[in-house]
């Protein structure tokens, strides 16, 4: 039977999408007069602006876009629990990764969908947010530590005895995560990769997140 909490969250499935879209990396780093998407490695997530504008600007650019994917979760967790939560949440980073507003062309999705994972598995998203700073400090690649926990996240999930949707909703966001990362895994390998919060501007996608 279906549930009105799922017919809900699949009626707000374009207002999720749409808060996805958001473009919270262009709006902050335009406050400072920088283009984010003809400078650095040219990707509208935080890990450009910090790059570009600075710190401040870009853990507000972080926040936002945790926000995004947490606000579109809870939503669909209080609508239909942990399905609803999903349903709502990956439509958000479905927005953030391919909005309809710049051809399809986004950020790598990884805050949004830490936002999404923030509701349903807080205690993962604290731990794996610890391992992607020091990860991230430690190499200074931000390219690097997503992808690690990227990977580790379904991982996790498996060994706490998680349910075929938990399990296989981590799966797809891990691929998705790790896939838009492809293009800084190929600039890891010949060491063209722009490191976390230096480096000089360059033209668009030229390295780093």
């Amino acid at each position: 039977m279906i549930s009105t909490g799922l017919v809900l969250c699949l009626a707000l499935i374009p207002a999720a999408y749409a808060l996805g879209m958001l473009p919270s990396a262009r709006l902050v780093a335009r406050r400072s007069g920088v283009d984010i998407a003809k400078e650095g490695s040219g990707n509208p997530g935080a890990s450009n602006v910090i790059r570009l504008v600075g710190w401040r600007a870009g853990l507000l650019v972080l926040a936002l876009d945790v926000g995004k994917g947490a606000l579109a979760a809870g939503v669909g967790l209080a609508l239909d629990d942990h399905r609803g939560a999903f349903i709502l949440g990956v439509a958000a980073v479905i927005g953030h990764v391919f909005p309809i507003t710049t051809r399809f062309r986004g950020g790598k999705g990884v805050a949004t969908a830490a936002g999404v994972m923030l509701v349903v598995f807080p205690f993962v998203v604290v731990v794996l947010g610890v391992v992607w700073v020091i990860i991230a400090k430690g190499l200074h690649k931000a390219s690097i530590a997503s992808v690690v926990v990227a990977a580790l996240f379904p991982v996790i999930v498996i060994l706490r005895g998680g349910g075929a949707l938990d399990i296989s909703v981590t799966c797809a966001l891990a691929v998705v995560v790790i896939g838009r990362h492809y293009s800084n895994i190929r600039r890891l390998v010949k060491g063209e990769e722009l490191g976390l919060g230096g480096g000089t501007t360059r033209k668009p996608n030229a390295g780093g997140e």
